[in-house]
């Protein structure tokens, strides 16, 4: 899409679209997610961030992108009520300063058909028939060996997987739950999902995935979550005209 590099839109009535494109007064979520718009700024937006994390790197970088909007998936307040010391007066400073408004988007854009991250993990797969799996994640079909997928995989999240092979080598349903959904394996199983493709989860899963005899995929939690952010962003772009950049700043988990 062509757009004016000085494309200038209201901040109210941008928030207003992201908020009911992706339905965020009606999805419950962790209180501290705090979905919607967490800073404001001057009231304009000319160019858009996006990142997972409202970390102070990625601020410190959409602010150096000429950003006056961050988008992010994990906001500002996920560490619940504390004083504005350390980094997080850091983060309000810099942010403030530099006329960065942030919002963010937690389970709303996972659970989006079309721009979460579970939709477009599905579609990446390639997996067919997709329906809702455990609230916010999505389920579908394969016919396909584990190396098949653990290698597709891998290509659609940009680097190593960890497979706990407790299932069949034909793959032939799929559960998708980014982020951290580990616990959810035995769910799957009991769902008739042969492999569950998720980003972590803690250790006794790996047990509790063999037991259940369902292979369980560790994708990493920042690598599972990229995909709702971008897709946010170039919605954006495409009904505003404003330009967007991915700040990445992996976690490594």
């Amino acid at each position: 899409m062509k757009y004016d590099t000085f494309s200038r839109v209201e901040l109210s009535p941008l928030v207003d679209w992201l908020n009911r494109t992706l339905n965020t007064s009606d999805i419950e979520d962790y209180p501290n997610a705090l979905n919607g718009l967490q800073l404001e700024n001057s009231g304009h937006v000319t160019r858009v961030a996006a990142a997972v994390d409202a970390a102070e790197v990625v601020i410190e970088r959409a602010i150096a992108s000429g950003a006056d909007l961050l988008i992010v998936h994990h906001g500002l307040f996920w560490s619940g009520n504390r004083p504005v010391t350390g980094a997080a007066y850091r983060k309000l400073k810099s942010a403030l300063a530099a006329n960065l408004a942030i919002y963010s988007s937690h389970l709303p854009l996972d659970a989006h058909p079309k721009l979460g991250n579970n939709a477009l993990l599905t579609a990446a797969l390639g997996l067919k028939s997709a329906k809702p799996f455990a609230k916010f994640g999505m389920g579908g079909s394969a016919n396909t060996t584990l190396r098949t997928l653990v290698d597709r995989l891998e290509s659609v999240v940009g680097g190593p997987v960890h497979v706990a092979p407790g299932g069949p080598e034909r793959v032939r349903r799929v559960a998708i739950v980014s982020g951290g959904g580990g616990t959810l394996v035995e769910q799957a199983a009991a769902e008739g999902y042969d492999t569950l493709v998720t980003g972590e989860g803690p250790h006794h899963t790996f047990a509790a995935a063999e037991e259940a005899r369902i292979n369980l995929i560790y994708a990493g939690h920042y690598a599972t979550e990229t995909f709702g952010v971008k897709a946010l962003a170039a919605a954006i772009e495409k009904s505003y005209g404003l330009p967007w950049q991915f700040i990445y700043y992996p976690s490594g988990l």
